[in-house]
C-alpha cells in the first residue's frame, strides 16, 4: 500500500502519460525516492516549486517607469555664448518649439555698457505620454561688452544658488514636493571663426567645469569647410587638455548592450565637439519637408549628418544621455557642493563651539582662580601649624636632652 502512494505521488508530478507509460525503472526509482526521502509531499512540493519559479519582482522596472512617467521628468539646460551665433535657433530646433516670440534684440549702443544677465524660460513638453519640464537658462550679454573679464560671474552664481536651494530644501522638513532647478548640462558655444578657444573661453570653462557638464558647439559649422572643422575640433580638445579642463566625458558601454548601441556611441564619442548648423525654417526638398538653410548654392539640411552633428547633439542630449547628465549632476557636482556647503557648516561649528568654550572657561578661571587661592591659603595655615607643632616638639626635645643632661652630671 505504501508502494502504491509513492508511485501515484509521483505520477503526478511526471505527467498523465508518464502514469501510463511507467517502467519498472521507474518504478525502482519510485520506491529508492520513497526510501530516501522520509516525507513524499517535500519532493513533490519542491517539483511543483519548479514549476513555479516566478515570485514577481520582475514587474519593478514597471512600477518604477509607471511612478516616473506620472511624476515627470525635469530638465535644465544652460547656453552660454555670445550673440549672433544660433543659440536661440538651435534651442528651437532641438525642442521644436519657439521660446523666444517676443525676444528683443540690443542695438550697438547697449552693447557697449552690456552685462551679463541671466533668462529663464520653462516649457512643457509631452511625448508618447512622457513629460518633460524643460527649462532653459540663457545668458544674453556674454562676451558682448568691451570688458569681458567678469562675465563669469553671473553664470557660476546662478549654478551655485541652484545647488544651495536644492540643499536647503533637501535639509528641510517638508522634501516631498521639491523641484530640481539645478543646471545639468552646459551648452558653450565658440564661434566658427576663432581658430581656438579664446581667453575668455578658457576662463569661462575653468569657472564652470567643476559645477555643471560643459558640452562644446561649434556654432554655425557651416561656414567651414570639413577640414577647417576637422581642424578647429582638434585645436579645441588639445587646449582642454592643455588647460585641464573636464568636460562632459560619455560613459563607457555596457558589455551586453547590443552592436548597433556601441556603435552609435563611437560615433557620438568621436564627433565631439559638436559642430551643428541650426535652423527653424523647414524647407520642401525633393517632396520632403526638412529643416534647413537655403544658401544661392544649395540648401543645408541640419538634420543630414554630412552637413551637420546636429542629429548627434540631439541624441546625445535627448535619446541616449539626458539621464546620465542628471546622474553625474546629482553624484558628482552636487555631492562636491554639497560637501563643501556641509565642511563650512562644521567649520563654522567648531569655531562658535570653540568661542563659547573659550568664554566659559574665561568665566570659569575666576571661580577656578578663587577656589585655588582659597585652597592655597589653607595649605599654608596647615603648613604653618605644621612646622608650628614641629618646633614645639623639638623645643621640647631639646628641654628634655637639656634635663637627661643634668641628671647624668648629678
Amino acid at each position: 500500500m505504501e508502494k502504491s502512494d509513492a508511485f501515484a505521488i509521483f505520477d503526478i508530478n511526471i505527467g498523465d502519460k508518464g502514469k501510463k507509460d511507467a517502467s519498472s525503472e521507474k518504478e525502482r526509482k519510485s520506491d529508492d525516492t520513497k526510501k530516501l526521502t522520509p516525507f513524499p509531499n517535500v519532493l513533490k512540493f519542491q517539483r511543483d516549486r519548479g514549476e513555479r519559479d516566478y515570485i514577481g519582482f520582475a514587474t519593478l522596472p514597471e512600477q518604477v517607469h509607471r511612478k516616473s512617467v506620472k511624476r515627470g521628468f525635469d530638465f535644465t539646460l544652460m547656453v552660454v555664448g555670445e550673440s549672433g551665433l544660433g543659440k536661440s535657433t538651435l534651442i528651437n530646433s532641438l525642442f521644436l518649439g519657439d521660446l523666444y516670440k517676443n525676444r528683443k534684440i540690443p542695438d550697438v549702443q547697449d552693447r557697449i555698457e552690456k552685462t551679463t544677465t541671466v533668462e529663464k524660460k520653462t516649457m512643457e513638453i509631452e511625448e508618447r505620454g512622457v513629460k518633460l519640464r524643460l527649462t532653459i537658462v540663457d545668458t544674453p550679454g556674454f562676451g558682448d561688452a568691451i570688458n569681458c573679464e567678469d562675465s563669469w560671474r553671473v553664470c557660476s552664481a546662478y549654478i551655485d544658488e541652484q545647488f544651495r536651494q536644492y540643499f536647503t530644501d533637501e535639509s528641510g522638513l517638508n522634501r516631498r514636493h521639491m523641484q530640481d532647478n539645478r543646471v545639468h548640462c552646459c551648452l558653450y558655444f565658440v564661434p566658427p571663426w576663432a581658430h581656438s578657444l579664446r581667453h575668455v573661453d578658457l576662463e569661462m570653462m575653468k569657472r564652470l567645469h567643476r559645477k555643471v557638464n560643459i558640452v562644446v558647439v561649434i556654432a554655425k559649422a557651416d561656414t567651414l569647410t570639413a577640414a577647417e572643422v576637422k581642424r578647429l575640433k582638434m585645436r579645441i580638445l588639445n587646449d582642454l587638455e592643455e588647460h585641464q579642463i573636464q568636460v562632459y566625458q560619455f560613459p563607457e558601454c555596457d558589455s551586453d548592450e547590443d552592436e548597433e548601441f556601441k556603435q552609435q556611441d563611437r560615433e557620438l564619442k568621436a564627433a565631439a565637439p559638436f559642430a551643428v548648423v541650426a535652423s527653424d525654417v523647414v524647407l520642401e526638398v525633393g517632396g520632403k519637408r526638412v529643416r534647413g538653410r537655403q544658401y544661392p548654392w544649395g540648401i543645408v539640411d541640419v538634420e543630414n549628418p554630412r552637413h551637420s552633428d546636429f542629429t548627434k547633439l540631439r541624441t546625445m542630449l535627448i535619446s541616449t544621455h539626458m539621464q546620465d547628465l542628471k546622474d553625474v549632476t546629482q553624484d558628482v557636482h552636487y555631492e562636491n557642493f554639497r560637501a563643501q556647503c556641509i565642511s563650512q557648516i562644521s567649520q563654522h561649528a567648531m569655531r562658535e563651539r570653540g568661542k563659547l568654550k573659550r568664554d566659559s572657561m574665561g568665566n570659569n578661571n575666576e571661580v577656578v582662580i578663587t577656589d585655588t587661592d582659597r585652597l592655597l591659603l589653607q595649605k599654608d595655615e596647615e603648613i604653618r601649624r605644621m612646622q608650628d607643632m614641629l618646633t614645639q616638639m623639638q623645643e621640647k626635645l631639646k628641654a628634655s636632652d637639656k634635663k637627661h643632661d643634668s641628671i647624668i652630671d648629678v
